[in-house]
């Protein structure tokens, strides 16, 4: 049974807390005791004998204060027909950081828009989030329907506003649906209160819509960590541990070690502490090669056929995380998954502008803010770009003396 990983985002107060509540209430994905737990918060906070859905994310004490969702909180349930892990995003400016952090790791994102309210700019932050950072697949939620009396016009004008937006963006797949997440229509089956709709549930999309696999991608490999034990047992044990980031390699396999640029061949393999013939894409793996050549942590096995990129300059979007504004020309930590390199800013390229739905020059670059730069390293980066394969396509800035982590690259 495979695997979707999904993330909802939208304005304060939208309903996203709510409607993943909903989601997993009506799939029966809650367990008793745990109902017992929401049925004692929900008369503690809302003195209403009813649960609040939304309680079911929204897990740090100051977002049950205040009725908000501040981090990103994961939840996981199954049906019959997939498993599901729900990324629940705040939907306050402030957190855009956070909401970036759970776009990373989804196959497709919920944008919920208030149907009293439209599409607003938070709704079109969210949506050039999902599509910067690779997404295809969206599914645009118009909540509190009830509230609306279910109209019809009001569900038309605001598909067509968000239709308006799409030519900006780089959805292939785009499902509006009309929903109450409190009262609970068109989120598990279709509700009788819209009758004019005819399209498929939430969760009707969500069992259905097709996952892009890792396993189809070029072949990557990046090493974590060097065995070898040096004991009298396992005298001549060499291997090098990691993760296998998408495609696949097989015994036999003649593969080229990055950035050394030097052809061997795989001659052994280990998953589960077991020898297997192949791994994929999501294995964690000890590849084992003919040749004794020196490897260290954060070299890359590729196929001998595929090609990747090499260079100490690039060009990559970043959402800015960090409080202090970017600084041109100082020196930062560039993070590449195992590999670490010193990187200078050599320019910033442009902004976006999301309240004017446009790039725009720039010359800085605050928190919550995405902009195009230039990036100079002192070594060569293997990667590709981050909308061929997002797993090698990512990065992040640390800060050098306060060791924060203070930008998000999606590699251009």
């Amino acid at each position: 049974m495979d695997t979707l990983k999904f993330i909802t985002a939208g304005n304060v107060d939208d309903g996203k807390s709510t409607l993943i509540g909903r989601l997993l209430y009506d799939s029966h994905s809650i367990h008793t005791d745990q109902l017992g737990v929401l049925q004692k918060q929900s008369k503690n906070i809302s003195k209403n004998s009813d649960i609040d859905l939304a309680l079911v994310t929204d897990g740090l004490r100051a977002e049950r204060e205040q009725g908000i969702t501040i981090d990103v909180a994961y939840k996981y349930f199954a049906t019959n027909k997939r498993k599901f892990i729900i990324a629940d995003a705040p939907g306050h400016e402030q957190y855009t950081r956070n909401m970036v952090t759970g776009v990373s790791n989804s196959d497709l994102i919920i944008i919920l828009i208030d149907a009293r309210n439209g599409v607003t700019t938070q709704t079109k932050r969210h949506a050039s989030i999902g599509s910067l950072m690779g997404l295809k697949k969206v599914i645009v939620a118009i909540n509190k329907m009830d509230i609306e009396d279910y109209s019809e016009q009001v569900y038309d004008k605001i598909r067509s506003d968000f239709q308006a937006l799409l030519p900006n963006l780089h959805y292939d797949q785009v499902n509006y649906v009309p929903i109450s997440a409190l009262v609970g229509d068109n989120i598990v089956t279709n509700s009788e209160n819209t009758p004019w709709y005819q399209g498929p549930s939430i969760l009707e999309i969500l069992e259905t819509v097709e996952i892009e696999t890792q396993e189809n991608l070029p072949s990557r490999f990046q090493v974590q960590y060097v065995i070898r034990p040096q004991e009298d047992a396992l005298h001549d044990y060499r291997g090098y541990a990691g993760l296998v980031l998408t495609g696949k390699y097989n015994v036999g396999d003649k593969i080229r070690v990055l950035p050394a640029n030097i052809e061997t061949k795989i001659v052994r393999l280990e998953s589960d502490l077991q020898d297997v013939e192949q791994v994929v894409a999501g294995d964690n793996a000890v590849v084992h090669l003919e040749d004794d050549i020196d490897i260290s942590r954060g070299d890359s096995f590729i196929l001998l056929q595929d090609n990747v990129t090499q260079s100490n300059k690039l060009s990559s979007w970043v959402c800015w995380l960090d409080s202090q504004d970017l600084q041109v020309g100082k020196p930062y930590i560039l993070q590449h998954r195992f590999k670490s390199v010193r990187v200078k800013i050599k320019a910033i390229t442009q902004r976006w502008d999301v309240n004017n739905w446009e790039f725009i020059p720039a010359d800085k670059v605050g928190l919550n803010d995405i902009a195009q730069i230039e990036i100079q390293s002192n070594q060569a980066l293997v990667f590709d770009s981050f909308l061929e394969n997002n797993k090698t396509g990512n990065a992040i800035l640390v800060d050098e003396t306060s060791h924060n982590t203070v930008g998000a690259l999606m590699i251009l």
